[in-house]
């Protein structure tokens, strides 16, 4: 391994810390003198963790405005919003693979990439695990760093089944303790701007709320949809699960709870809100594990 790879490797090592710790592992990513680093943009806030995570941020020549993790990532060139892309911008910047979800967009400006010779690579959003592992293993293939995409991969899996069997306990404590129900009744809410939604089947905050031991309080639809106070009473959640930023553009918390229809609900009662930055709560990347966790142990508290 040359010089420039042994620092990015240990920079990489030193953003993952020690609960993400890779074991060095022989065979790491090396450059020949006959075939130059891949130019790399990434369309997705979690790949580009992931990029940071193996130590291959040194590829980087652009990110979207959804990667704003690790700090360092905020201060990369940024191609725009990864559902609003302009071909033109993405290919000034010479890529050699451009990374990202297949929520990423549009469709046209995909193709212009791809029609210029830039190789397009995009991961499929089910939102589930293989959904965080399927990632880990693009960028290491997309990057040359498969030995640490690897072992990373393990670190994660290792950590998701951990977190699972938390998640378990806490459902078979609460059974144990005579609760009317074992999962809590959670209800996610989008309000960064305009009129606030909440979260039906088929999203990422549907998953979340079902990994964390909770059911979603409204399944009768699929996607994002606004709410009336009488289907908020109706829908009546225990929790209430909100973005960082969602809560500030309401005006912070206190005024997130003067809400009238909020005051309809049990959550109101013991003013139950979780709530997490945007793209660690919803990006399923890397830190998924952790944030079950997290919002598992949160409303585990709120509603003791």
């Amino acid at each position: 391994m040359n010089m420039n790879g042994m620092l990015s490797r240990r920079r990489g090592l030193q953003y993952v810390g020690s609960a993400l710790a890779l074991a060095t592992a022989p065979g790491a990513f090396a450059q020949s003198a006959a075939k130059a680093a891949p130019r790399v943009i990434s369309l997705s806030g979690a790949l580009t963790e992931i990029v940071y995570l193996l130590g291959a941020q040194d590829l980087l020549v652009a990110t979207d405005t959804t990667s704003l993790f690790p700090e360092a990532a905020t201060k990369t060139l940024k191609v725009g919003y990864m559902r609003q892309l302009a071909a033109e911008g993405v290919l000034s910047l010479k890529p050699d693979v451009v990374i990202g979800t297949q929520e990423a967009g549009p469709l046209v400006a995909l193709d212009q990439i791809r029609g210029a010779g830039v190789r397009v690579a995009l991961v499929p959003t089910p939102h589930n695990w293989a959904e965080v592992q399927a990632k880990v293993q693009l960028v290491g293939r997309e990057t040359g760093y498969a030995p640490q995409a690897q072992a990373l991969l393990n670190r994660l899996d290792a950590q998701w089944a951990d977190v699972q069997k938390q998640v378990e306990q806490g459902a078979q404590s609460a059974k144990a303790k005579g609760k009317t129900r074992s999962q809590p009744r959670a209800l996610f809410m989008l309000a960064h701007a305009g009129t606030p939604q909440v979260s039906g089947r088929g999203t990422a905050a549907d998953a979340l709320i079902r990994f964390a031991g909770a059911t979603n309080a409204v399944n009768e639809f699929q996607g994002y949809r606004s709410l009336t106070a009488e289907a908020m009473a109706a829908a009546a959640p225990d929790v209430l699960i909100n973005t960082t930023q969602g809560i500030d553009a309401m005006g912070g918390v206190a005024a997130f709870w003067r809400r009238p229809e909020l005051a309809l609900t049990p959550a109101f009662q013991k003013k139950a809100l979780v709530m997490m930055d945007a793209n660690e709560l919803l990006g399923f990347g890397p830190r998924l594990p952790a944030v079950v966790q997290s919002v598992h142990a949160q409303m585990q508290t709120l509603l003791a």
